[in-house]
């Protein structure tokens, strides 16, 4: 007999290729390819786009601030629109206001120009990355596969910076940043647009209901899941997570120089964050398969911690920086694995948009901000050392955030609508007390 998920995946596919996987394949492309045009082409472009607009590197800096403040804001209503309607029409949109917006950012001629695109490409990446991609997958997928699922998916897209980094890089030096634009919004409308309206559906068996009943189902596992300590603990968690790893990747290259590395060096070393992070997520999922997953996550972030407070020691040799960053990469992608794992297994995938954009606002919030914190610490300091520190400390506190287990349910979970699977590996009402909101999430949501 086949597991649920597996009938799930299973459901309209043909010629050997479930629907669901087929939909894991689109999006990992469309992932991949939309990564590397709409969010690693601004550092490359960065300064010749300072150079062309006659404005600071700092003030350019500030347009791609503006569009990660704006995926946070869109992260919640973004989620709704999931749970209610699934992902076509919306990733479809996305991806067609992503290569508009690509266009439009070629022909900018003043900095209020570039923010006011940054401001649309903040909604548009909100609209076709990986949060919309990432629910699109977990409602195909019961919890045997659904890590599995999502591990392909961004395993896949984990090499955008590897691809489109240096492509861009080359089309700019040959054609200049504003056709360099419009190579990448031809790349990224003739591959996303029509991958995402012709594959990206909705499972048609087994699905939750939309009617005004679903929709009130929705409403109170939303309810429940804000009313429940666990989810602020994993809150706490990956925020400071985000933090952590937004300001590495922002200032690493620097401390790295401060240290007497060259600046070919600071950046090659700093670059092996990218590759690691596939690597990390491949052994989070071959570790949770024998322990539990948050035992591992935890894990993962100690190491961390250890590996940003080890950098003031061991950074000035070539080798000691070296490995201290590989320890720390380790993790650098692990949140996006783990989260989806740990909210719908505890929780369910009916209402896994909402609650899933609840948790994205103030993730993504972190990461623009972060960055901007340590910088302030380091002109404050005079140096790096404090930034090593709250590094470390974060990465800690995300540690402690994903062993915290909720004491007693709250009334409101109590007296939710639980979500679990049915024969198609989609989530149905089930009294309380369920497995998705035990305190204890079993094994078999990241063994998968």
């Amino acid at each position: 007999m086949p597991t649920t998920s597996t009938v799930a995946a299973r459901t309209g596919g043909h010629r050997g290729v479930p629907a669901g996987w087929r939909i894991v394949i689109v999006l990992a492309i469309t992932q991949t390819i939309g990564y590397g045009c709409l969010y690693y082409a601004f550092a490359v472009l960065l300064h010749p786009m300072a150079a062309g607009l006659h404005a600071s590197p700092a003030t350019i800096t500030g347009a791609f601030t503006v569009a990660v403040l704006t995926w946070a804001a869109c992260a919640m209503p973004v989620g709704r629109w999931l749970d209610r309607h699934g992902g076509r029409a919306l990733m479809t949109g996305g991806s067609l206001a992503g290569t508009a917006l690509l266009v439009a950012w070629s022909q900018v001629h003043a900095v209020w120009q570039l923010y006011l695109v940054f401001l649309g490409l903040g909604a548009a990446m909100a609209m076709a990355l990986y949060d919309a991609a990432t629910a699109v997958v977990v409602s195909w997928f019961g919890p045997e596969q659904r890590a599995r699922a999502v591990l392909t998916m961004i395993v896949v897209a984990g090499f955008a910076s590897t691809i489109f980094m240096p492509l861009t890089g080359w089309l700019e030096h040959r054609h200049g940043w504003r056709v360099t634009l419009l190579v990448l919004a031809g790349i990224y409308g003739a591959v996303a647009v029509p991958l995402h309206v012709l594959v990206l559906r909705r499972p048609t068996v087994g699905g939750p209901s939309h009617s005004r009943a679903g929709a009130e189902q929705r409403r109170e596992l939303l309810r429940a899941a804000v009313g429940d300590s666990r989810f602020w603990c994993l809150a706490v968690a990956f925020v400071a997570h985000a933090a952590a790893m937004s300001t590495m990747a922002i200032h690493l290259v620097g401390y790295l120089a401060s240290r007497g590395h060259p600046a070919t060096l600071a950046a090659t070393v700093a670059g092996l964050l990218g590759a690691l992070s596939v690597t990390g997520r491949l052994l989070l999922t071959a570790t949770a398969r024998r322990i539990r997953l948050t035992t591992a996550v935890a894990a993962i972030f100690t190491v961390q911690a250890a590996a940003a407070l080890s950098l003031a020691v061991v950074a000035g040799t070539r080798v000691g920086a070296i490995v201290a960053v590989t320890c720390f990469g380790l993790g650098f992608g692990v949140a996006s694995l783990a989260g989806p794992a740990l909210l719908a297994d505890r929780y369910g995938t009916a209402a896994y948009g909402s609650i899933a954009g609840t948790l994205a606002t103030p993730v993504t919030l972190a990461k623009a901000v972060a960055p901007l914190g340590a910088a302030a610490l380091y002109a404050a300091s005079g140096g790096y050392l404090p930034v090593l520190v709250v590094v470390g400390g974060l990465c800690l506190v995300a540690a402690a955030g994903i062993l915290a287990r909720a004491s007693t349910p709250s009334p409101e979970i109590q007296g939710a609508a639980r979500p679990s699977r049915t024969a198609t590996g989609g989530d149905r009402a089930q009294p309380p007390g369920s497995r998705a909101f035990r305190s204890h999430p079993p094994r078999s949501a990241a063994a998968s």
